[in-house]
């Protein structure tokens, strides 16, 4: 008697259609097509970028190394140069004396104890916040000003103006930022303020006299080059 009621009630339903076959074979939703040919289409597009990233990285490490050379011969040209005219000045009985520096390496050497407002206001735009703090500055009228009012107010700064050291902006390797900085190019202010104030530690020896200036036996003023030996002492 149940399965009498069973097939009167399964008989009332429409039946279910089977899947269609292609040759014995059950036919793959579109769907699933779908999704199958968005996963080919991502991994062609990810090798894609892949190989691209690739030959963009060998393409610009080939360029890097071009650049390298090239200011590696443009420093050794000037060089000779200088050494040569120094010669030629010494055979006639002159001197030579070389071009105003357009570069200065400024340390901060003081706290801000009893302080002007006016000289914090141009250490913080000289990014000189802490002691022993260190920046590339471009030498000019407004730098210069700068320097006088803080040496003024006698806040102690070290200024170095032969320091010497062998994208978007085109600026694409270290290479790049180091001879933008050092020849005081059209991006130096990028490449400067790319760069973080340098963190130094006190010198090897301690400081001889922070209150005095340097040509009197003290630390604080402008040292020209002789303040490699001192950036020597605290590295």
């Amino acid at each position: 008697m149940a399965d009498v009621e069973k097939k009167a009630a399964t008989a009332g339903k429409p039946k279910e259609p089977k899947p269609k076959t292609k040759k014995g074979l059950p036919v793959v939703p579109e769907s699933v097509l779908k999704k199958r040919k968005k996963r080919e289409n991502s991994r062609i597009i990810s090798l894609h970028k892949k190989l691209t990233a690739l030959a963009n990285r060998k393409k610009k490490t080939r360029e890097i190394f071009i650049r390298a050379e090239k200011y590696v011969k443009a420093y050794r040209a000037k060089e000779r140069d200088e050494i040569r005219l120094m010669r030629e000045a010494k055979k006639r009985g002159n001197y030579y004396i070389p071009g105003e520096a357009k570069l200065a390496f400024v340390i901060r050497i003081r706290g801000i104890n009893r302080v002007a407002p006016k000289v914090r206001k141009t250490l913080q735009l000289l990014r000189l916040r802490q002691i022993n703090n260190g920046i590339f500055v471009r030498l000019n009228k407004v730098s210069v000003g700068y320097f006088y009012v803080v040496l003024l107010i006698s806040l102690s700064l070290c200024i170095n103006p032969f320091l010497s050291v062998s994208g978007k902006q085109n600026i694409i390797c270290v290479e790049d930022l180091i001879h933008e900085v050092f020849t005081v190019g059209d991006n130096f202010k990028y490449a400067s303020n790319a760069l973080w104030p340098f963190k130094l530690n006190n010198p090897t020896g301690g400081w001889r006299k922070k209150t005095i200036h340097y040509v009197e036996g003290g630390d604080f003023g402008n040292r020209e080059d002789k303040i490699n030996k001192l950036l020597r002492k605290m590295v």
